[in-house]
């Protein structure tokens, strides 16, 4: 059985959707359940969890039903107004939506470097941990500084790293990056998403051997129960197929144990996200 923990689906607007630039038309369309579930099937794929891809109540409220549609996905990490005064509110109104895994919030686009240490940001994190969701962290390296101080200001919370921090893979930087994973996964309450690996390298001209040391440096610093694989559908599309976003990293586990695959593949996300 494999889990993938970080899959879009949404109804292309370009207004809505205009991160998604002329340079990727690939995915310039729609994108549904329909369009991976034999993919997922052949792959060997039971379940996945949906993630937000625009910042609006209707975003959450479109990848709960396709749940309702589709069982095989498993889990929604949503999106809620983080720095709304009636967030415990809300919350409170999600508690019979069991499919409701977490939350996120696209940090990447904010150009405040400490957006996530803004008093009322903090505030509905501690929310989120209060009612037990997940948040996870989409950032760039302009956030590291404030991702560090808010994680350690929410113990409480169970913090998901996306897209392994987006390293620049196609330029070979590594040691802040890499600086910055240490400090990060010291702390218990953070696991790591393996995923959107391919889109961080050169689309066109990437070879396996690309994503080793930071694989190798994800894998010894956060250890095998806190890091989970996720393909980044449809978005690795623009430099990878879902096969090929499997076998970046199905390349990179040769001496993880029988135990330890099973865990990466699946049974790290049934935990984390209570699927």
């Amino acid at each position: 059985m494999r889990i993938d923990t970080h899959q879009h689906f949404w109804q292309f607007d370009p207004v809505r959707d205009s991160w998604i630039t002329d340079e990727m038309k690939a995915i310039q369309r729609d994108f549904t359940p329909l369009d991976i579930q034999f993919v997922l099937e052949r792959n060997g794929f039971s379940g996945t969890v949906a993630v937000q891809a625009s910042q609006s109540d209707e975003e959450t409220n479109y990848l709960v039903q396709l749940s309702k549609d589709y069982p095989f996905i498993k889990g929604v990490v949503g999106w809620i107004d983080l720095q709304a005064e009636n967030i415990s509110e809300q919350l409170q109104n999600y508690q019979t939506v069991q499919v409701l895994k977490g939350f996120r919030h696209v940090v990447e686009g904010e150009a405040d470097p400490d957006f996530l240490i803004r008093p009322a940001v903090l505030n509905g994190l501690k929310a989120l941990a209060d009612y037990g969701y997940t948040y996870d962290l989409l950032i760039r390296p302009r956030h590291y500084k404030a991702t560090l101080q808010c994680v350690d200001q929410n113990p409480n919370l169970q913090f998901v790293l996306d897209h392994i921090a987006k390293p620049p893979i196609k330029t070979r930087e590594f040691d802040e990056w890499a600086a910055f994973i240490d400090a990060l996964a010291a702390y218990p309450n953070v696991v790591c998403k393996v995923s959107g690996l391919a889109t961080e390298a050169d689309w066109t001209g990437w070879k396996l051997d690309d994503f080793k040391q930071y694989l190798d440096h994800i894998f010894t610093r956060f250890g095998k129960q806190r890091i989970m694989y996720g393909s980044d559908w449809p978005v690795c599309l623009l430099a990878a197929s879902y096969e090929e976003s499997i076998a970046i990293v199905e390349d990179k586990l040769g001496d993880f144990t029988a135990a330890e695959k099973k865990a990466f593949w699946a049974e790290n996300a049934i935990r984390i996200y209570n699927l």
